[in-house]
């Protein structure tokens, strides 16, 4: 039954980011007048095909590892002069190599730019139907050994704003910001929050040769000798109808400050403050947006194991407006796919470890664990590997989408193409790299296994 379970979701993840991928290039493609031959899901001999009114072949093909939109190219023609019989006069016309430099890069971006626009459908979904926890990283524990060059160092419960100028909120941000800096040397500015000081302070870390190791990349802020724990900030999320928040008008979005003479880093601080203080009147000071209030509060109560408790009724974590789902999941494509640029570059350059690029093996077997760990986990991975298959198609290998976006350049400032056989060339090499790049990528899928 588990079998079946990643073997299914391996083909709905795959099917769907390949049709989503060639859709854009065919859609595009009929925007231009190109005619498309084929459109296949999959490699290989086609196993089941429809042709629309257009005459274009709609296939399901036996090799579930990919996909193509097969365009009528003059080229094609030519080693093929039967076609002709197959075409109208205006398809003939209008075959993909006699339109426009820019109409053909569009075409060929289009299957990226697809990826793209899907990644940021799936996690404005997401973001909308999920509480934002409004987490903060948080120093548990601190290793004096790291180098800091600042006067000031890390003390545990500061709270980490930002790394270099990048917010950070809970471990994928850190992890993704710290991994980006693997192989580096120099200096990494920590924008600090610290309760016994008013404004943010920098803790400047030296760094040689960052993360130089496989296992060093697996924890990032571990090989900085720092413990992070992730707190939630105290602002409210939902007031609970006829609690006692509600009747003291306490808000959603309401940040916490002070409860009586106790003051409120956490929402934790909040329950604990709160739990200790069944059926008594304290006073809350609030920041609402920007105004600083003080608001009387009759905590109720309720029986917990034979023991009276404080209950406030409110929850923590807020809600999005679809413009914040949309927006945030603007800011995460861009920022997973510079990410995913940058650790290619790292892997090339010897500064992270290429264990860690999984092949087919190890895609179904993260389709399969999310699967089962239910449809968010499931759709979140399929807009990371959505951004994965748009930027690996847009790097300048030659038979990938950005390959012949940089021939196309190429031709762009030589004023004609490249010579038939050079061209030939260049492809024959990119489709051994790509092949090269897929064996070496189920080799570390197999050796995770041993």
């Amino acid at each position: 039954m588990d079998i079946l379970i990643y073997l299914l979701a391996f083909a709905v993840l795959l099917g769907v980011l390949v049709t989503i991928h060639e859709f854009g290039h065919f859609i595009v493609a009929r925007m231009c007048k190109v005619h498309v031959q084929r459109f296949s899901i999959g490699l290989g001999p086609v196993f089941y095909r429809k042709y629309d009114k257009q005459g274009t072949e709609f296939a399901l093909s036996a090799i579930p590892l990919g996909g193509y939109v097969s365009m009528i190219t003059n080229k094609l023609i030519e080693l093929e002069p039967e076609i002709k019989n197959q075409l109208s006069e205006e398809q003939l016309q209008n075959t993909f190599d006699s339109k426009p430099k820019w109409q053909r890069a569009f075409i060929m971006f289009a299957g990226p730019l697809a990826n793209f626009l899907l990644s940021i459908f799936i996690f404005t979904l997401i973001f909308f139907n999920t509480i934002d926890p409004q987490t903060i990283p948080v120093i548990n524990e601190v290793n004096n050994k790291i180098n800091i060059s600042s006067e000031l160092t890390f003390k545990e419960n500061d709270k980490i704003i930002s790394i270099n100028n990048t917010v950070v909120r809970d471990a994928k941000d850190i992890n993704l910001e710290l991994l980006s800096y693997a192989g580096f040397s120099g200096d990494l500015n920590f924008l600090i929050s610290r309760s016994t000081i008013e404004d943010p302070i920098n803790i400047i870390v030296s760094i040689t040769d960052f993360l130089p190791t496989s296992e060093s990349q697996e924890n990032p802020i571990e090989y900085l000798g720092l413990d992070v724990i992730y707190k939630m900030q105290p602002i409210i999320g939902n007031v609970l109808q006829g609690s006692s928040a509600e009747i003291a008008k306490l808000k959603s979005n309401d940040k916490v400050l002070k409860i009586g003479s106790t003051n409120i880093n956490f929402a934790d601080d909040i329950r604990s403050v709160v739990s200790e203080n069944p059926n008594t009147n304290m006073e809350f000071k609030i920041d609402r947006n920007g105004e600083m209030l003080s608001i009387p509060v009759s905590i109720g109560s309720q029986i917990d194991s034979d023991k009276t408790i404080g209950v406030l009724g409110v929850s923590f974590g807020t809600s999005r407006t679809l413009a914040q789902s949309l927006s945030k999941s603007m800011y995460e494509t861009y920022n997973l796919s510079l990410k995913t640029l940058q650790f290619i570059g790292k892997m090339l350059s010897g500064n992270m470890g290429t264990e860690n690029l999984s092949g087919p093996i190890g895609i179904a077997q993260m389709a399969g664990n999310t699967a089962q760990a239910g449809l968010l986990p499931f759709m979140y991975l399929m807009a990371l590997l959505s951004i994965s298959l748009a930027v690996l198609n847009l790097l300048p290998i030659p038979v990938l989408d950005g390959g012949q976006l940089t021939l196309l350049g190429i031709e762009a400032i030589r004023g004609k193409p490249l010579p038939e056989k050079a061209e030939n060339m260049i492809y024959t090499g990119g489709a051994v790299l790509v092949v090269m790049l897929m064996i070496f990528a189920v080799f570390n899928d197999v050796s995770r296994f041993f």
